[in-house]
């Protein structure tokens, strides 16, 4: 009886320790992602860098020299 039981503990524990492996590796490829598209958004920034000014630049400008009645 004790056998058994020492046996379904370790079944346990281990099921336990490959749960765990599972759920802190998905962690970690979350935070791979996010850093996979923080790069993509900072590389079409700089691609991008001189149009996202004249857009920006542009905009103000107009919304500076608007009269609102």
């Amino acid at each position: 009886m004790t056998k058994l039981l020492t046996g379904t503990k370790n079944r346990v524990r281990r099921l336990n320790s490959r749960f765990r492996t599972k759920v802190k590796s998905k962690k970690g490829m979350e935070l791979v992602q996010v850093g996979i598209l923080i790069a993509i958004a900072v590389g079409i920034g700089i691609i991008f860098k001189d149009k996202i000014g004249t857009f920006v630049n542009e905009t103000f400008s107009a919304l500076l020299g608007a009269k609102f009645s």
